[in-house]
C-alpha cells in the first residue's frame, strides 16, 4: 500500500508541477532541492507514473543514476518503501556485482559507473524514457561524462528521452547552460535555523598528507562528539574523511553507555547497518560518516552535527598509476551541506573542528574531478564513444591536455586505442566493458590465459581494492589471507572474485594449479601486467624499477631479498628519497619480460658518465639493465650526442677559451644587448641551441672529454657572427677591442659586464680629453689609474671629473708621484706616457 501520508510531507512535491511542466515542453530540466526534499525518492516515482496514476496508465521506465552505491541502494529501498514493496518489484537497483530487479520494475537506482557501461553497451538505452542523475553538483567524474553522453544520445538518437539532472545547491546555471538552457526547477527545502560552535584542537595538529591524518586531529574529534553528548539533545552526526578514521574515533568513543549506540556509514557499511542509519532508533545514536552522507542520505534524527572538517578528493596516485582519494580540507560548500544536516528537523547546532579565521580560506567549492584524477578510464570511456579527446563532448570543464596525454600513453601501451588517432581498439572496447581500471582489466584479460580465469580475477580483486595493511606487503600473503576470509574487507573481496570471474572466457577458468608456488607466480604475473612501468630488480640494495624510480623493502619483508619484484602499490614518505613498497609480488625476469615487453630495449649507448665518454652494448628493461658489454667502436653520432649531453651538463668551460675567444664573447653579448639583431646571443642557454652551427664539425670529430679541450671556442664562435648581412666586418668598429687614448696608446676595453664597458688607464694619458668615449654608443666606464696602475678614481663623465673629481686626486697624488706632471687644468693639458723628465728631454 502506498504510504501518501509520507508522500505528501516531502517539501519537493510542491516543484513537481513545475518539473512536469519543463519536461513537456523541452524534454529536459534541472531540478534545484536541498538535501532531505524528497528528491531523490518522490521524483523518480512521479516520472514513472507510480503514483496517482490510472491502471491503465502507459508504463514509463526511469533509471536514476547515485553517485555511490550505498546512496543507490538506500534510495531504492527507501521508494519501495513508500510503495508499500519490497525491492525488486517495482523499484530495484543495480550496482556492481549486485543486482536487484524484477520483471515489474520500472524504477531502478544504478551507480553512475553502472550507467556509464550501459551506455556503451547500448546508446539509445533501448526501453529507456527517463534518466535522472542524481548529486550532479558533487561533479564525479562518472556523472559529468554520463551526462555528456546522454546529451549526446538525446541530440542524435533519441530527442523524446526525458533527462533530469538532480543538484542539491543552487549553482544550477552551470548545468542548465550545458543542457542546451534547460529550465531550472527550484523546490524549497524545510530547514531549521543551526548554531555554530567553533571547537579547533587546543594544540597544532599536522596538517592531512596523503591518505594521513594527524592521530590527534581524531582524538580531538571523539572528545568533540563527547561534549556534543553532553550540551545537547537528539542524536549526533560526526563528518570524518575515510573508513579508517571512522573506525578509530568509533574505538576511542568506547564507554558511552548502554542508551547510546555508535554507528558506521560508509560505502562498504553492511546493509544492516546502512539501514539502522536510515531509520530512527528507539535509543541515542552518533552516527559516523563520510561525505556521503552530505546529501546523498537523509540520517533522521539528527540535532548535533560535529565536523572534522576534512575530505577525500581523487588525485592520480603516481604510486599505483591508479586515481585515489587523498585527504584534503573540506570546501566551504562541504561545510554548509554538512552544518545543514542538524537543521533537517529542528533546530540544531554544528561543532566545527578548526579556528573561525580560518574558515574563510578555504576552498569555494569541492575541485572537479575532470580537474583532478585520473583520466585514463574516462580516456577509454570517449574513446569507445567515438570521440578520444572529448572535445565534442558537453562537459562543464574541460579534461587538462596533460592528464589526456598521460592518459592516451597508458592506454596505447596497453594496446586499447590506436596511437596515431586515438580511436578504441576492439581490444578497448573489450576492456571498458570489465568495469575497471584499464590497466587492471588489461591485466585480467591477458592473465587468464596463464594463471586461469578464477585466479587472475582473485588478484585483479586485491588491486582493485588494497588490502587491509594486516594482510602484509607480499601480494602472496595478502590473497592466502582474503581467501581464509573472516574479515569484512575478505567477504567485499569474495564478492568482487565472482564478478570478474565472470567476465573472462570460460576456457580459462580452469582449476588452479596444485604445485606450492602457483599462487605466488599467479600474482606475480597480474601485478606486472597491471604494472609493467613498476617492474623492479634489485640494485645498489634497493629495487630499481624500469620506469627509474628507487624503492625500498622494509625489513622482514617476504619482498626483502627478491631479484624481481612487481610492486603494486609504493609511496614515498616524506622526506624519503626513495619510495616504499606497500605491496609487490616476487616475479622472476621471463616475467618481467613478458610484462613489460614494450620497454625492451637492445643497443649501442654512448653516455656521458662521471665526466667522461662511456660506450656501451645494453639490453633493457626501461632503466633497468639486463645485460651489458663494452662497445670499442661506437657510431659517430651517438659520440656526438653523449659529448652534448657533457657539455650541457658541464658547461662549455669543456672547451678551451683563450683570452680572445672570452673577449669575443664579451663583446658579443655586449653588442646583443645594446644593438640586438643582428648579433646573436651568445648565453649558455642560446648556444647550447644553435651548436649545430657554430660548434661543427668540431664536434662530430670529437670522441673524448680531451678532443673537447682542444677545441678553439673563439674560432666557433665567429661562426655565429653575421656574415650574410656583411656586418661581421662592423664588430671592431661597434664594438673594438682595443680603444686608442688621447696619448695615443691601445688599451684593451673590458666587455665583462654587458651593461658598460671598462676602460682601464693610467690617468696622464686622458689629459686633453673633454668627453668620455663611446662604444656603440654606450659611455664606457673610464677606470683612472695612478702611475703605479693602482685605481684612482672611476667616472662615466669626463667632463664632470675633470671639473669637481680631479683636484682631490691631484692633491692626493702629486705628492706621491711628484715626477709625474699633474696640471691644474687637465682638459687642455697635453696627454704623456712619461714623467716630467722624458717631457722636458
Amino acid at each position: 500500500m502506498i504510504r501518501y501520508d509520507a508522500l505528501q510531507a516531502l517539501p519537493v512535491r510542491s516543484a513537481l508541477p513545475a518539473l512536469a511542466s519543463a519536461l513537456d515542453d523541452d524534454g529536459v530540466a534541472v531540478l534545484v532541492a536541498p538535501p532531505g526534499t524528497g528528491k531523490t525518492t518522490l521524483v523518480p516515482l512521479v516520472l514513472a507514473g507510480l503514483l496517482d496514476s490510472p491502471e491503465d496508465a502507459p508504463v514509463r521506465r526511469v533509471v536514476v543514476a547515485e553517485p555511490r552505491r550505498i546512496a543507490a541502494r538506500a534510495a531504492a529501498r527507501r521508494m519501495a518503501w513508500l510503495l508499500g514493496e519490497k525491492v525488486g518489484e517495482r523499484v530495484g537497483y543495480t550496482v556492481r556485482g549486485e543486482r536487484v530487479v524484477g520483471p515489474r520494475t520500472r524504477v531502478e537506482v544504478v551507480t553512475t559507473g553502472v550507467l556509464l557501461q550501459r551506455l556503451q553497451r547500448d546508446q539509445e538505452l533501448s526501453g529507456i524514457d527517463a534518466v535522472m542523475l542524481d548529486e550532479v553538483h558533487e561533479r564525479h567524474l562518472d556523472a559529468d561524462t554520463v551526462a555528456a553522453f546522454l546529451w549526446d544520445v538525446r541530440e542524435a538518437l533519441r530527442p523524446e528521452l526525458k533527462l533530469v539532472a538532480a543538484s542539491a545547491t543552487t549553482d544550477a546555471e552551470g548545468w542548465a547552460s550545458l543542457l542546451g538552457g534547460a529550465p531550472v526547477v527550484e523546490a524549497e527545502g524545510v530547514s531549521y535555523p543551526v548554531d555554530v560552535v567553533w571547537a579547533p584542537p587546543s594544540r597544532p595538529v599536522r596538517p592531512p598528507h596523503g591518505m594521513r591524518v594527524d592521530p590527534a586531529l581524531l582524538t580531538h574529534v571523539a572528545s568533540v562528539v563527547r561534549r556534543a553528548l553532553a550540551e545537547r539533545d537528539g542524536d549526533v552526526l560526526c563528518f570524518l574523511p575515510g573508513v579508517g578514521e571512522i573506525a578509530r574515533v568509533a574505538g576511542q568513543l568506547g564507554g558511552l553507555g548502554s542508551d547510546v549506540d555508535v554507528l558506521q556509514v560508509h560505502g562498504r557499511a553492511p546493509a544492516a547497518v546502512q539501514d539502522a542509519v536510515l531509520s530512527a532508533g528507539a535509543r541515542r545514536r552518533v552516527v559516523l560518516a563520510t561525505a556521503v552522507a552530505e546529501s546523498s542520505l537523509t540520517v533522521p534524527g539528527v540535532r548535533v552535527v560535529v565536523d572534522a572538517g576534512l575530505a577525500r578528493e581523487p588525485r592520480v596516485d603516481h604510486a599505483r598509476g591508479l586515481s585515489a582519494l587523498t585527504t584534503v580540507r573540506a570546501s566551504r560548500a562541504a561545510g554548509t551541506q554538512r552544518a545543514g544536516r542538524a537543521g533537517r528537523e529542528a533546530p540544531g547546532v554544528v561543532y566545527r573542528c578548526w579556528e573561525e579565521a580560518e574558515d574563510g580560506r578555504l576552498a569555494r567549492f569541492p575541485s572537479p574531478e575532470i580537474k583532478v584524477a585520473d583520466l585514463t578510464a574516462f580516456a577509454l570511456q570517449v574513446a569507445c564513444w567515438g570521440d578520444p579527446d572529448a572535445s565534442g563532448l558537453a562537459l562543464l570543464d574541460a579534461p587538462p591536455g596533460g592528464a589526456m596525454a598521460a592518459a592516451r600513453s597508458v592506454l596505447t601501451a596497453v594496446g586499447a586505442v590506436e596511437g596515431d588517432s586515438g580511436r578504441a581498439t576492439g581490444r578497448g572496447a573489450r576492456l571498458a566493458r570489465l568495469g575497471l581500471h584499464p590497466r587492471l582489466g588489461r591485466a585480467l584479460v591477458d592473465a587468464a590465459p596463464v594463471v586461469s580465469g578464477k585466479r587472475a580475477a582473485e588478484v585483479v580483486a586485491l588491486l582493485s581494492e588494497e588490502p587491509p595493511r594486516e594482510y602484509g606487503d607480499d601480494l602472496g600473503g595478502a590473497l592466502r589471507a582474503a581467501r581464509r576470509g573472516g574479515d569484512a574487507y575478505a567477504r567485499r573481496w569474495a564478492t568482487e572474485v565472482r564478478r570478474l570471474a565472470r567476465l573472462v572466457p570460460e576456457e580459462t577458468n580452469v582449476p588452479p594449479a596444485r604445485d606450492a608456488g602457483s599462487d605466488d607466480h599467479a600474482v606475480g604475473v597480474v601485478a606486472a601486467l597491471a604494472f609493467p612501468e613498476r617492474v623492479a630488480r634489485r640494485s645498489g640494495g634497493s629495487l630499481l624499477m624500469v620506469n627509474g624510480t628507487r624503492a625500498d623493502v622494509p625489513d622482514g619483508s617476504a619482498l626483502r631479498d627478491a631479484e624481481w619484484v612487481a610492486v603494486a602499490v609504493a609511496d614515498r614518505p616524506v622526506g624519503a628519497g626513495h619510495a616504499r613498497v606497500r605491496l609487490g609480488a616476487v616475479v622472476d625476469e621471463a616475467v618481467a619480460r613478458r610484462a613489460a615487453a614494450s620497454l625492451f630495449r637492445e643497443g649501442d649507448e654512448v653516455a656521458w658518465a662521471d665526466g667522461e665518454l662511456v660506450a656501451r652494448h645494453v639490453t633493457r628493461l626501461g632503466a633497468v639493465e639486463l645485460t651489458v658489454r663494452p662497445l670499442k667502436n661506437p657510431a659517430p653520432g651517438l659520440v656526438r650526442d653523449a659529448l652534448l649531453e657533457g657539455l650541457r651538463r658541464e658547461g662549455l668551460g669543456l672547451l678551451r677559451w683563450s683570452r680572445d675567444a672570452v673577449a669575443l664573447r664579451e663583446r658579443l653579448a655586449f653588442l646583443r644587448r645594446h644593438v640586438g639583431d643582428p648579433w646573436p646571443d651568445v648565453s649558455d642557454e642560446a648556444l647550447h641551441a644553435r651548436v649545430d652551427e657554430w660548434l661543427e664539425p668540431e664536434l662530430s670529430a670529437a670522441r673524448r672529454r680531451a678532443d673537447l679541450g682542444r677545441i678553439d671556442a673563439g674560432e666557433a664562435l665567429k661562426r655565429l657572427l653575421p656574415w650574410a648581412g656583411g656586418q661581421a666586418a662592423r664588430l671592431d668598429e661597434l664594438a673594438p677591442e682595443r680603444l686608442e687614448v688621447p696619448s695615443g696608446s691601445r688599451i684593451r676595453l673590458d666587455y665583462s659586464d654587458p651593461e658598460q664597458p671598462v676602460l682601464a688607464v693610467k690617468l696622464q694619458e686622458m689629459f686633453g680629453l673633454r668627453e668620455t668615449p663611446r662604444v656603440a654608443g654606450v659611455p664606457v666606464l673610464v677606470h683612472l689609474l695612478s702611475p703605479a696602475g693602482r685605481p684612482a678614481a672611476v667616472t662615466a663623465d669626463l667632463a664632470s671629473f675633470w671639473g669637481d673629481g680631479y683636484r682631490s686626486v691631484r692633491a692626493d697624488l702629486r705628492g706621491r708621484y711628484p715626477k709625474h706632471p699633474w696640471p691644474e687644468d687637465p682638459a687642455a693639458a697635453e696627454p704623456t706616457r712619461h714623467t716630467n723628465a722624458r717631457l722636458r728631454r
